[in-house]
């Protein structure tokens, strides 16, 4: 049974945050949802796409997240309800088009949930989204639990309908990637028909064209609607109130910093004299709501994620009504009493509680990180963030990092976001030398490549994704062509979004629903483009290199080399070894003279160990991948490779 489309009203699940969220779409009746992979945001769209079928729905995995926000919209513009689905980097990526959604109005009820990552868990930047939806001027929520994750998006699918424009509610890691019990609704029990009316007058926001211009009147229009949701956020049951009438304190949140509040007032004992507001509605804020609280305290404590978003807006509020509740004393991150940055835990809201109480409280006894750090299991050894055994990325660099030694330059390597971002690190022998967003890495090498008359001599390497090339550097690589730029392009081409889960892309044959779909070729679109195209395989080391040092050797605008090889955990390759490995201990020469131990200490396949009884390195049965590649490094030939059979 999938809980998602057959669990019964009433019936309370464990369910993930993401998936609570989809069965809140589900139950809103949505008909379209559309996003591009990011973790902590995948599962949503990975959920509803399982189920697609059997709910009569669209899902897809687009091209980018500016596409899925204009996919999604469609949807609406024809009367249906809609999910725009991406991680917090995401937003920046839709907001030109999410600025001229907003000034114009959605017909159908359409959802943006964004799904941030306080820490950066699984990013390399914790930016987050609320402030787009000040930017857009558009409605806020933040669920605070699971129960809310579901329930939450049902109403703010009633709330864009009933103001006539886009709604954003926001999650967060450790609410999107924890579980937690969620009461099922009923589920809808019709499929709309979508139709798009255009034949109105123009200023018509129902049956004509649908645009943000006029913007004078648009958006004027625009700010009446979030006064309208304001209206409606003021008496919101998901904005909630626990604790005495006239607290001492008034802590205020929202999102999971929820949870870490109640645990920490809990902990403290401090429930008959703390008071808890969490707000679901966190921009524009329920003013009347907000202000009945700060009038009941002198002090308020401020707990959010990253930055002091609510804070700000609180202290502007407060300020404004200082003459009708007095002046407060706000602690929050401006004063320190908060860290702004990384996530929040009970630990930071129990040591600002306890610093404004005056308690004394010791969250574990001071030797125990010592003795943690004991408790290691014996033999294991000892890595840096690597890459997988039999990963294509490994071998990739491996090469690039020779080909560019053999030039002898100073070459460098530009990339961006994805498992290759690793090439940074040690594992990927610090080859990568610029990360930044997605597709960058191809345009900033461009930039690079137009600098010969500069002085610029070196060797200019971009490296791709396979997605990553279908999400932003096709217009980066238009560019360097356009402008004949003297740059490399290698795509690491490993048939999958693999960073986050294998979804598919463009370049596969199937689409987010497993319906086959046709693929577009990433060497016909470079070749189309203008630029010098080869594709090789990363695992025949010596073809590669001899491929690559030819392209990063000439002056001739832009090359592209595609080193395709599927992932060695897709699902095309899981468990399917290609080669069985072997290893000669009376051939390896180890640290004794020669190589140095370079396949353990250089080439660091998590499949090859040093043995320090035999002294020399051995196999790793149970985690090496046969992809073979070390047989190729081993200088000494003591790694041997048969085909399997």
């Amino acid at each position: 049974m999938n809980e998602l489309t057959e669990g019964r009203p009433g019936q309370r699940l464990l369910m993930m945050g993401n998936q609570a969220i989809a069965r809140g779409a589900l139950e809103a009746g949505v008909s379209v949802a559309a996003g591009y992979p990011g973790t902590p945001s995948s599962e949503i769209i990975e959920n509803l796409a399982g189920v697609a079928a059997a709910a009569g729905i669209y899902v897809e995995w687009s091209v980018n997240e500016k596409v899925a926000a204009e996919v999604a919209a469609a949807a609406s513009f024809a009367g249906l309800r809609s999910l725009c689905v991406m991680k917090q980097n995401g937003v920046n990526v839709a907001s030109d088009f999410l600025l001229h959604l907003a000034g114009g109005g959605t017909r159908g009820g359409m959802v943006l949930v964004p799904c941030d990552d306080p820490g950066a868990l699984s990013s390399i930047n914790e930016g987050e989204s609320r402030h787009f939806a000040r930017l857009l001027e558009i409605p806020l929520l933040e669920p605070g639990d699971f129960q809310e994750a579901k329930d939450m998006i049902k109403w703010a699918f009633e709330l864009s309908e009933q103001i006539g424009n886009l709604v954003m509610v926001r999650s967060v890691t450790r609410l999107s990637h924890a579980s937690g019990n969620v009461e099922l609704g009923p589920m809808p029990d019709f499929r709309p028909k979508a139709r798009f009316r255009h034949t109105g007058f123009i200023l018509d926001p129902r049956q004509g064209a649908v645009s943000s211009a006029p913007v004078a009147y648009k958006h004027d229009l625009q700010q009446q609607k979030l006064e309208k949701a304001q209206d409606a956020f003021e008496n919101a049951l998901f904005n909630t109130y626990t604790g005495p009438e006239n607290p001492e304190l008034l802590v205020i949140t929202a999102s999971a910093c929820n949870l870490y509040c109640r645990e920490a007032i809990e902990i403290l004992g401090l429930s008959d004299r703390a008071g808890l507001l969490k707000l679901a509605t966190t921009w524009p804020l329920p003013n009347n709501l907000v202000g009945r609280y700060l009038e009941k305290t002198g002090r308020v404590l401020i707990v959010e994620e990253v930055i002091p978003f609510l804070e700000e807006n609180i202290k502007i509020l407060a300020a404004e009504l200082a003459l009708e509740i007095g002046a407060k004393t706000i602690h929050a991150k401006r004063d320190k009493t908060l860290p702004s940055v990384g996530e929040m835990h009970p630990d930071h809201v129990i040591a600002a509680l306890a610093k404004i109480f005056d308690l004394s409280y010791e969250a574990v006894s001071a030797d125990y990180t010592e003795k943690a750090g004991l408790c290691v299991l014996a033999g294991a050894p000892g890595r840096d963030l690597t890459f997988c055994p039999g990963c294509p990325h490994r071998a990739s660099y491996w090469i690039l990092h020779n080909v560019l030694a053999l030039d002898n330059r100073e070459g460098f390597v530009c990339g961006d976001i994805g498992c290759y971002s690793l090439g940074m690190r040690e594992t990927g022998y610090f080859s990568l030398k610029t990360m930044h967003a997605m597709g960058s890495g191809t345009g900033l090498a461009s930039g690079f490549g137009k600098l010969g008359p500069f002085g610029m001599d070196q060797s200019i390497v971009a490296v791709s994704g396979d997605s990553t090339f279908f999400h932003a550097v096709m217009p980066a690589l238009v560019n360097a062509v356009h402008y004949n730029a003297d740059i490399t392009l290698v795509v690491f081409d490993n048939s999958g979004t693999a960073m986050t889960g294998f979804q598919p892309h463009p370049g596969l044959e199937t689409d987010a629903m497993g319906q086959s779909a046709p693929a577009v070729d990433i060497e016909a679109v470079c070749r189309a483009l203008g630029a010098q195209t080869t594709v090789c395989d990363p695992f025949e080391m010596d073809q590669t290199r001899d491929i690559l040092l030819e392209k990063v050797s000439g002056k001739n605008g832009v090359q592209v080399v595609i080193m395709r090889r599927a992932c060695a955990l897709s699902p095309a390759r899981r468990g399917r070894p290609e080669y069985e490995m072997y290893l000669d201990p009376q051939i390896c020469i180890g640290e004794n003279c020669g190589c140095n131990k370079l396949c353990t200490r250089v080439f660091k396949c998590p499949g090859l160990n040093w043995d320090d009884q035999n002294r020399c390195a051995r196999i790793d049965e149970v985690i090496c991948a046969g992809c073979g590649v070390c047989a190729s490094v081993c200088p000494a030939g003591a790694i041997t490779r048969k085909k399997r059979t």
